[in-house]
């Protein structure tokens, strides 16, 4: 099969929320903070990573971007060995908004683009389930939206839906890192059938909100009992938000992915949005964690990738211009 190499391109991807509460590894929700990749084929591996927060991450063949770019190119059976990478990101790490997802979307998108788009999305999404072990931030962060998704070791498919106009997003970002590996490790290996059938049903609810615009119902449905009563030990204030946050204006609120973020889904025609910030950063702060709290909407548009031009100007450029002006 024939394919246009294409020389570099530009990515821009979604951060994501995942669960939403009771939808545990099968709902997420693309956010208006982003990632930025660019990616060549060259003639030797160069990796930069712009900004302090990337401390850290390799700047070898071992960095994540580069390996996922050579899992498109061995699926599309081409051989691309050498690539110059450059990465900037508002996307906080290890803080529950889907920064690992990010990355992994931002590399298939752009490797697949400077193959002429070889694969399909849906054999991306392929690729990104199994690397992640969950469908719901990748499949956030390559679709945009709202995705509701499974996967079953083998496959995962998923429906996209479009995000309410009136939905808006509060979070509150503590100055912590918290590790998915160490909040999966607190959660129980079984369940009462109580909690599962708990789960179920609201999760099916707030589904059904979410898809037919019903937020006055996402009070009732985002409920959990399956990771959240797990995890609030490892995040202090993180059961007073849970059951306080809906008498400050919240339409519900939630762990976000793994945390430590907590986020809150607000009606934008709500009068209360100052004092549901304030009760978010007070409540955080009489545990002595700082936190910063962000205003963001669902991103209704996934990832994408762009051609540059030889005039167009390296990445880092771009943020300046772009992005930090």
């Amino acid at each position: 099969m024939s394919y246009k190499a294409v020389k570099k391109v530009r990515v821009k991807v979604p951060a994501s929320t995942a669960n939403l509460g009771p939808g545990f590894d099968s709902l997420g929700m693309a956010l208006n903070l982003y990632a930025w990749i660019d990616m060549a084929i060259s003639e030797q591996t160069t990796i930069h990573l712009i900004g302090d927060q990337m401390n850290g991450i390799p700047t070898d063949k071992s960095n994540l971007i580069y390996k996922v770019a050579q899992m498109v190119f061995e699926q599309a059976d081409v051989a691309h060995p050498e690539l110059d990478i450059a990465m900037y990101s508002d996307i906080p790490l290890t803080r529950g908004l889907g920064s690992s997802a990010s990355a992994i979307v931002g590399a298939l998108a752009g490797a697949n683009a400077l193959i002429g788009n070889k694969l399909t999305q849906y054999e991306l999404f392929q690729i990104a389930s199994r690397l992640e072990k969950h469908p719901d931030n990748v499949g956030a962060s390559l679709f945009g939206g709202i995705v509701v998704a499974f996967w079953d070791g083998e496959k995962a498919e998923s429906i996209r839906i479009e995000p309410d106009d009136n939905l808006e997003v509060l979070v509150a970002i503590p100055a912590f890192q918290l590790s998915t590996e160490k909040a999966r490790s607190v959660m129980p290996k079984q369940v009462a059938m109580k909690d599962a059938v708990f789960n179920l049903s609201h999760s099916s609810l707030l589904v059904a909100a979410l898809s037919t615009g019903n937020l006055g119902m996402i009070r009732h449905a985002m409920k959990d009992a399956l990771h959240q009563p797990y995890r609030a030990e490892l995040i202090p204030g993180m059961k007073t938000l849970l059951e306080q946050a809906e008498n400050h204006g919240a339409l519900g609120v939630a762990l976000s992915g793994a945390g430590p973020t907590m986020l809150a889904l607000v009606d934008a025609r709500s009068g209360q949005k100052e004092e549901l910030e304030a009760f978010l950063k007070d409540t955080l702060a009489k545990e002595d964690i700082e936190a910063q709290t962000l205003w963001l909407k669902p991103s209704v548009e996934g990832v994408a990738a762009i051609l540059l031009q030889e005039d167009d100007g390296d990445l880092l450029s771009f943020v300046k211009k772009e992005v930090l002006a």
